[in-house]
């Protein structure tokens, strides 16, 4: 059994702990998250389902191991439950709200003509795609308005010219109805110039979809250091005239 006195003093540091988290969240009433630190941050949301446990050294450790505030988000529940005090119950706050996100994007991006109007379509890259650890390639499906029907991340992994099926995306973009595609991947070391890899992949869809009256309107490889843009570099458009001389 536990003595009086280290009752009374689990009793006190829940005291303080709950004090604290009551200061956080009336910060984040009045100014939002303007003066957080990272940390702060997570450790709010470690405390939305664990009211009384101190979570600021959590939170801490979790910066430590995942470098980054979007290292963190990115994380999966088994990599979140291995950091020491965090658990299925606290880790689901950082779950949530990174779900939260992706839904709230992409539902900014639905039926919206993104060719004309990226930034919306920027955002929702950097935030899914942007900071991931390993590369993931997304297909964005038009309609004849360039108004989004779907988007889906069709291959993870290294992309290599045999790792990217065409086959799979024109049996996606036919599956949507899709008049028009646009493609994405990342780069998980932030550079995000273009590989050999890159172009021979983009050329490839380039030829595969024009051939079955798709057409593709742009590629963007997103990262920490920005975005690339094959369209406005010029690429996309010599890929489409090659596949049209092509079959002249």
């Amino acid at each position: 059994m536990k003595s009086k006195r280290m009752m009374t003093k689990e009793t006190s540091r829940e005291n303080r702990g709950e004090g604290h988290r009551k200061r956080l969240r009336e910060k984040f009433l009045t100014s939002g998250l303007s003066g957080f630190h990272d940390y702060e941050v997570i450790e709010l949301l470690l405390s939305l389902n664990q009211p009384r446990k101190d979570c600021k050294f959590s939170a801490k450790l979790l910066m430590k191991q995942f470098k980054t505030f979007q290292g963190v988000l990115e994380a999966t529940t088994q990599e979140l439950c291995r950091v020491d005090g965090v658990g299925k119950a606290n880790s689901l706050g950082i779950l949530l709200i990174k779900a939260v996100a992706d839904r709230y994007l992409a539902a900014r991006i639905l039926s919206k003509d993104v060719v004309e109007n990226s930034e919306d379509l920027l955002d929702y890259l950097n935030h899914v795609i942007g900071y991931k650890a390993k590369e993931h390639f997304l297909g964005i499906f038009l309609d004849a308005k360039n108004r989004v029907l779907a988007a889906e991340i069709l291959f993870s992994g290294s992309l290599t010219g045999s790792s990217v099926y065409p086959r799979e995306v024109i049996i996606q973009a036919l599956a949507h109805k899709a008049a028009a595609v646009i493609f994405a991947h990342n780069h998980p070391s932030g550079d995000v110039s273009p590989s050999k890899s890159d172009l021979h992949i983009t050329k490839k869809l380039c030829f595969a979809l024009n051939s079955v009256g798709i057409l593709v309107h742009e590629h963007i490889i997103t990262g920490t250091e920005g975005f690339f843009s094959f369209a406005a570099k010029g690429l996309i458009s010599k890929f489409n005239s090659e596949f049209e001389q092509s079959n002249e």
